[in-house]
């Protein structure tokens, strides 16, 4: 069996270049990005849909869920990092680096705290995956992907961990340890899409 990781699709916030607030949902476009995703997927395998609970990633999911006909299932672990109360700050409004190392936002999450429950959510997804007859698909964020494939999956020979994830892309992980990335970030599906501005990395 394989872990299906992906990232949410286009928020407005992803488009504003803004940071995240948890409700925010998808743009039009994210849907039809989700759409995309949802179709390449439908006929894999995919047994457990799994996802965070924040709107941006639920709503992805739900796409997941209505061309599979399977119910999604929720777990918080797999949110986005937490930047208090820098959310809902555009990006060029910051007077910080909120993703420099040690940067702790007022109200959010460490860089420690935050890679500790990614240690949490991937060690769910492990139990899920062994529990499983078939595909896992993880529907998350952009910084939990990061910190998944930087800490905990093996990556392809002459690959390196990207530092933005796309909107709806797609990451292919072997089910079992050591955990190696069959596919890693991949948009291929999104091909032809109108292009947007550029997305920020929550």
């Amino acid at each position: 069996m394989s872990i299906f990781l992906i990232r949410h699709a286009e928020t407005a916030g992803n488009a504003a270049r803004i940071l995240q607030r948890p409700d925010i949902p998808l743009t039009d476009r994210g849907h039809v990005q989700a759409e995309r995703l949802a179709e390449r997927l439908a006929r894999v395998g995919i047994r457990v849909i799994l996802t965070s609970d924040l709107a941006r990633a639920a709503m992805t999911a739900e796409h997941l869920s209505r061309s599979t006909g399977l119910r999604v299932r929720y777990e918080s672990l797999l949110h986005e990092r937490n930047f208090g109360d820098l959310r809902g700050t555009p990006y060029a409004e910051l007077t910080v680096d909120p993703f420099a190392e040690g940067y702790a936002p007022p109200n959010g999450e460490t860089w420690d705290a935050f890679h500790a429950r990614v240690d949490r959510a991937w060690a769910r997804v492990q139990d899920v995956a062994a529990s499983t007859d078939g595909h896992l698909a993880v529907v998350t964020h952009g910084l939990v992907c990061r910190s998944l494939a930087s800490r905990h999956l093996t990556l392809p020979d002459g690959h390196v961990v990207p530092e933005r994830w796309e909107n709806a892309s797609l990451t292919i992980i072997d089910g079992q340890a050591p955990w190696r990335v069959e596919l890693l970030h991949c948009c291929a599906h999104l091909d032809g899409l109108r292009s947007t501005t550029p997305t920020g990395l929550v």
